[in-house]
């Protein structure tokens, strides 16, 4: 992930540098991006970390059975906790008009964080499409699949992999200085003065962290919604929603980001003094904090979806409704076979019902009387005894 503060490397002209320096030291207000920045950052980190910690506690305290959706949600909240522990961070740098105070170290690991937590997130909202997709295209290979093994596997496999993919960050971030007679030091990208070092990194950010699992996600969703559609599965209405949820809160939070990314690609390409490089340098400080929001909705989203069980089950409603995961796959694979069982067992107890009503039972004489008047005769014989 980029800087929050709109900088660019010595590549460009001495200006927006001095500019920059202006901006930190003598302007009375906040310039409106930094503006943008800070209540976006604030908003997502007071809702966002404690969400996401009582997501986890709802998984690990309260959830008596945990199913794989449920254990990548774990895994996503925190994940999202992590990240926005960084926020603190950048409202300072970006408040105290001070620049980066923090030292090189942290302006290297807070950024490193920050993408490791970018491709955590999305390759885990990865495994959960493709669990869904599984379940309701293949739901006997899903059952073989799920595996405690095979899912701890999987879920240490994609950590190792964002760990791996956001290697470059700490080498492209650097603490320097925004101005030769300033002493103010910013947190900011630092590619050596080589375009082609800046393009690899905002290339390899949108095509691995955005164009390659927004696709497979697509595909899995528009499988499933096929799948739906198709068949007579229960709930269809409201799993065909949330799916459309899911991938619009993907694409209106992480694809503004991304398409920064190209524009400063292209603006590379055509020169250090290309409008749309200017633009794309102006713009990355509000896109890269809206990303932050997309790690803190998930935890707003679960309270919509499991409000109607606040009411009964008080602070376990999240619990109630990440145990639902359990059974969801199973009554969607199984719609149409519970369905014809239904149907058999409604047939068998209108059978059984009606030879209760009508049982028989056989008097010494020979004759057929209903039970209500054995009761009766009963009756009558212990009265005559009293008598």
């Amino acid at each position: 992930m980029a800087t929050l503060v709109p900088t660019k490397p010595s590549a460009l002209s001495e200006p927006p540098q001095s500019s920059l320096v202006t901006a930190l030291s003598s302007t009375p207000s906040l310039p409106l991006s930094y503006q943008i920045s800070t209540a976006i950052l604030v908003i997502a980190f007071v809702f966002g970390f404690p969400g996401n910690l009582f997501v986890v506690w709802s998984v690990l305290c309260r959830v008596r059975r945990r199913s794989v959706t449920c254990l990548l949600i774990l895994n996503l909240a925190v994940a999202d906790a992590l990240v926005l522990l960084s926020a603190p961070l950048f409202l300072r740098y970006l408040i105290g008009r001070k620049g980066w105070e923090f030292g090189v170290a942290l302006c290297k690991t807070v950024h490193y964080l920050c993408c490791v937590n970018m491709y955590a997130s999305i390759y885990l909202i990865c495994v959960m499409s493709m669990d869904r997709w599984l379940a309701v295209t293949k739901p006997f290979l899903s059952q073989r699949l799920k595996t405690k093994k095979r899912l701890l596997s999987v879920m240490l496999g994609i950590w190792v992999m964002a760990f791996l993919m956001a290697l470059p960050m700490p080498f492209y971030r650097s603490v320097l200085p925004a101005s030769r007679n300033v002493s103010i030091y910013l947190c900011k990208p630092y590619h050596w003065e080589s375009n082609a070092h800046e393009t690899f990194q905002y290339l390899t950010e949108t095509i691995l962290g955005f164009l390659l699992p927004f696709s497979f996600i697509l595909f899995c969703y528009i499988s499933v919604i096929c799948r739906l559609r198709s068949a007579m599965f229960q709930r269809k209405e409201r799993g065909n929603t949330l799916i459309l949820l899911i991938i619009a809160a993907f694409t209106v939070f992480w694809l503004p980001y991304h398409l920064i990314n190209i524009l400063q690609v292209i603006g590379l390409m055509q020169g250090s003094s290309s409008s749309i490089l200017t633009v794309a340098i102006a713009a990355r400080p509000s896109v890269t904090a809206f990303t932050f929001i997309s790690s803190s909705v998930n935890p707003v989203l679960y309270v919509f979806a499991g409000s109607s069980h606040i009411r009964q089950a008080g602070l376990g409603f999240m619990a109630k409704l990440f145990e639902g995961t359990n059974s969801e796959s199973a009554s969607t694979r199984s719609s149409r076979g519970s369905n014809t069982e239904s149907s058999v067992f409604a047939k068998l107890s209108i059978k059984v019902s009606r030879k209760g009503d009508r049982a028989r039972a056989k008097t010494l004489g020979g004759e057929d009387e209903t039970i209500a008047d054995m009761h009766t005769r009963n009756e009558m014989k212990a009265l005559n005894t009293l008598n």
